[in-house]
């Protein structure tokens, strides 16, 4: 253990923000899956020990990833956004149904199940920061540029917004954002996300007159949020928000105590969509307030490795994986206190997962390899004055 220990290196706050995120995570699972276990004929601390042993494999993912160089990353993500594709097409076609989406692959043999879309997020901001940095002379320019950057961008936010939309917007809006820390002309930036919106308009409408896809989803989502739906027990309609606002309501400031959730025997999927909702009823507002500033912490880090890297790549990395990792959880408690419509995103590393907690892991991972390789270079230049 001893000389596990000090073979970890990188930033030491991210690594404690992992950490207690992981502590959080099993004592919320802990909590939110009491009524799942008794459903499911299991012992009550199943689900516990199974999110356990998932945070254990993701800690050995994350030592693994930052052991790595960092920079070859940038041969690997070309081969891995390619491989995406062809993944995400798979997907949208013969993937798990479910709402009318697709969004899980299983592999054989192993027989897991993972969101392909959670591989091509990480693989799009590892592709995109190989691009910004060898593109930073020619940035500004449309053709040599902003294309190179733009058009991968396209093509995995568009083949994942069909079954998953809340993904491709949220993948878009942190692609603006690294495109403006890249150096990206605005009205380059203006241009991708009016593609967008039109793109999602075209989308929604298409599936409304054929009657596929999941426009009917999105739009009952819509009626939910502003007020028109119906109070059914059902993954779309306002039983799941009202149930979140009783159980917030219930927490008050200081919260009704690890364990004592009331909300949990009525919200659905309070292990993973809902989570939030469960810690603001046990922890209170303080509790929520604690876990947003862990969350803007590990941002804030992130933002420091960034400015300190000497080299494009590794700062694009750590900047883009960062934010993704940060918008995914703001816009899952965003959900839960009712500030936007229901999306489905969970909230990264403390809802109940497997194969999404991995691939947060191999990010968070990146990032800490960017972290120790200027924690090392700074370390020999410290030597040599």
């Amino acid at each position: 253990m001893q000389q596990v220990l000090q073979r970890i290196k990188g930033d030491k706050v991210i690594w404690s923000v992992v950490l207690v995120l992981s502590l959080l995570s099993l004592l919320a699972v802990y909590s939110a899956t009491g009524s799942l276990a008794w459903r499911m004929d299991k012992s009550s601390g199943f689900y516990m020990v199974k999110q356990l042993g998932v945070l254990v494999a993701g800690l050995g993912i994350i030592f693994v990833v930052h052991r790595i160089n960092y920079t070859k990353f940038a041969r690997f993500s070309v081969m891995l956004f390619l491989i995406c594709i062809p993944l995400l097409i798979y997907t949208l076609f013969f993937g798990t149904k479910l709402n009318e989406g697709s969004r899980w692959i299983r592999l054989p043999l192993i027989n897991l199940t993972f969101q392909t879309s959670d591989l091509a997020r990480l693989a799009i901001f590892m592709f995109l920061a190989r691009q910004l940095s060898v593109k930073q002379k020619v940035i500004k320019d449309f053709k040599k540029g902003f294309l190179p950057v733009l058009i991968p961008v396209l093509i995995i936010c568009g083949l994942i917004a069909p079954a998953n939309l809340s993904t491709a917007l949220l993948l878009g809006l942190t692609c603006c954002i690294l495109f403006f820390i890249g150096r990206v002309d605005i009205k380059h930036i203006m241009l991708l996300a009016g593609v967008g919106l039109v793109g999602v308009l075209m989308l929604f409408m298409v599936s409304k007159a054929l009657g596929i896809g999941r426009g009917a989803t999105w739009e009952k989502r819509i009626e939910n949020y502003m007020g028109k739906g119906t109070d059914e027990k059902d993954g779309d309609s306002n039983y799941q928000i009202t149930q979140a606002k009783i159980a917030i309501a219930s927490g008050g400031i200081t919260g009704r105590g690890p364990g004592k959730s009331w909300a949990r025997d009525f919200l659905p999927h309070p292990y993973s969509d809902f989570i939030f909702a469960i810690i603001i009823e046990e922890y209170g507002i303080i509790g929520a307030t604690v876990l947003i500033g862990v969350y803007l912490l590990f941002l804030w880090r992130s933002i420091l490795i960034f400015r300190r890297c000497p080299y494009a790549f590794g700062a694009f990395l750590a900047v883009g994986l960062s934010f993704t990792l940060v918008f995914q959880a703001l816009m899952n408690m965003a959900v839960n206190v009712h500030l936007v419509p229901v999306t489905g995103l969970t909230l990264p590393l403390v809802s109940m997962g497997g194969s999404s907690i991995w691939f947060n892991s191999v990010a968070i991972g990146i990032i800490l390899s960017v972290s120790r390789y200027v924690d090392e270079m700074e370390g020999s230049e410290a030597l040599k004055n």
